[in-house]
Order: C-alpha cells, then structure tokens, then sequence
C-alpha cells in the first residue's frame, strides 16, 4: 500500500526493513499481552510427550498470521493477487484456530475441503496473474502448461503443503525453526531465478520476523504453541512461495524435511486406509515421534537433528542454483 506514494518508491529497502522490524515487535507485544487468553491444549492421543502440552495457550498461529497478511499489504505492492493471497492465508489460519478452540475436533474430511477450496484458489488466481509457465531446474528448460493443469498441479501441491507442515507441529520449535530455514531459502532462490516475482520478497521477510518472534515463546520449553492455526497457514505461503519463484518443484528440496516428516505419514495413513496397504509398520509417524519415542531422543536433540539436516538440504539447493 505505501508503494502507492511515488516519493517512497526509491526506499523500497528502507520500507522492507520497517515491515520487517515492526512484525517481529508487533508479533512480541501483542503475542505476550493475549497469550493468556487463547485456548489450551487438551493433549494429543497417542503423541509422544503429550502431556507437556497440555494447558498451554494454543493457536498463537492467529497472531503472527493476522499481523504478517496485514503487513504484507501495507509493505508490500497492492494488488488483486496479494489481497487474495492475505485473505487465504487468514482462512487457513481460522480454520485452523477454531478446529484449535472447538470442544470436539473437526473430521479430518471437513477440514481437507476447506484446504481443497483454499487450494483451488490460491492456484487459479496464481495461474490468472503470473501465467502457467515452469522452469525445470535441472533441464534447463521452460514448459508452459494449459491453465486448467496448472490450475489442478498447483492447487495439489498447496494442499499437500498445507497438510505436510500442518504434521510437523508437535515438538517445541520444530516447525518454526524448519520454516524460518525454508523462508530463508525462498528468499534467496527469488534472487537467483529469472522468473521470480522479485517484489515478494518483502513479504517472505515480513511473514518470516513474525515466526521468528513466536519462536521466541515457542523455543523449549515453550510458553504458548501455534496449532493448526499457524502450520495451516505456513504451508499455504511455503506453496505460494514455490509458485511464485517460477520453479514450483523446488518446494521439494526447500521443504524436504516437512515432506519427510509430515508427508509419509500421509501416505502412510492414506494406502492403509483405502487401499489396504500397511508400510512402515513399525515405524511412529510422524518421524519427529518415532525418533522421540523408538530413539529417546529428547526435544532439543529432535529439533537440532532436524535443524542441521534441514540446513544442509537447503544450502546445498540454494548452492546449486549459484
């Protein structure tokens, strides 16, 4: 909105850097001034550590999603196509804090269609903005696909993002650290990829220094969780993110380990379920548990573990791309 002042369009850095400083402050203030009066975990059945969480205030999601959708259209340039991004990533963030705040969980079906019509949206209005076309990385080529497939691959890697860095959600800040490590990786990636919409970037900065500022209450032992209100909401942007750096398919190295982490469960789940098929069968998913539970490892030891594999996975992409 402030890139409508032609005097301030020379100080697009200085702006970035105001948007940047005051989500993670606004973030800090007004996440220590609620925080209390947010709902309190209930206790996942069949998490490892289950009980830890219990009590504590959950979906602190809603404020540093509310706090970076409205920043993003202050810092950032107006448009169509921001304004839908913003308004879908608060409808992924409230479908996910009142499924937080409800007494009685919503059906895993009810909460996979309002992610299917997020998704469909996301992508179409992407696809109407920016066009269909696709840099195969490692090719070296440009494809351009019909907007109807594009429209249809989009709208499942959205969904899939949402619901692989929703899994990732259980340790003290696990999902935070990973996403700052791929937020990071986007922003990087923007620089070095010629079809990359270069003026996203603020946004990327902007939503990354408000995840930063809930890692500050979230970093063990934590104080407060972000739920489904905040994973939902972070693997819509991380989809956005992927579409928008012109080469969709680097989402599968910037976020591998939300993949690995989160992902095969899904599939895990989704063959047992309607096809019969049982794989990994001893194995506790999401990974994070398995490694907590079958390996002891503790929290700080899952989150540097995954740290480090996450970091070497995402500099040796971004080395790549040099």
């Amino acid at each position: 909105m402030l890139y409508l002042i032609p005097s301030l369009m020379d100080y697009s850095h200085i702006l970035t850097l105001c948007g940047v400083l005051l989500s993670f402050f606004l973030t800090v203030f007004i996440t220590n001034a609620v925080k209390g009066k947010l709902p309190t975990d209930i206790g996942r059945a069949y998490a490892v550590n289950a009980q830890a969480a219990k009590g504590k205030p959950r979906g602190a999601g809603i404020i540093f999603v509310l706090i970076s959708a409205v920043l993003m259209m202050i810092f950032c340039r107006l448009s169509i196509e921001y304004a839908v991004y913003a308004v879908m990533l608060v409808c992924a963030m409230l479908s996910g804090y009142l499924d937080d705040a409800s007494r009685n969980p919503w059906s895993e079906y009810k909460k996979a269609l309002i992610d299917l019509v997020i998704s469909v949206i996301t992508a179409l209005i992407f696809a109407l903005c920016n066009g269909t076309d696709i840099k195969l990385l490692i090719m070296g080529t440009t494809v351009t696909l019909p907007v109807w497939l594009y429209v249809i691959l989009g709208s499942v890697l959205v969904w899939a993002s949402i619901n692989v860095t929703n899994c990732t959600d259980g340790v003290d800040g696990l999902s935070s650290t990973l996403s700052l490590i791929s937020l990071g990786g986007f922003a990087y990636a923007f620089s070095r990829l010629g079809a990359a919409d270069a003026g996203f970037i603020p946004a990327i900065l902007i939503f990354a220094a408000s995840i930063a500022a809930y890692l500050l209450f979230n970093a063990s032992r934590s104080l407060l969780l972000m739920g489904d209100a905040g994973s939902r909401a972070i693997g819509v942007f991380f989809a956005i993110c992927s579409m928008k750096s012109g080469s969709p398919l680097i989402f599968l190295a910037l976020c591998l380990v939300f993949i690995l982490d989160g992902g095969l469960g899904l599939i895990k789940v989704a063959l047992k379920r309607f096809l019969k098929i049982e794989i990994f069968v001893n194995t506790r998913m999401p990974l994070h548990d398995h490694f907590r539970k079958n390996k002891s490892w503790d929290d700080a030891q899952t989150v540097a573990r995954f740290m480090i594999i996450h970091l070497l996975v995402v500099f040796v992409t971004l080395w790549l791309l040099v």
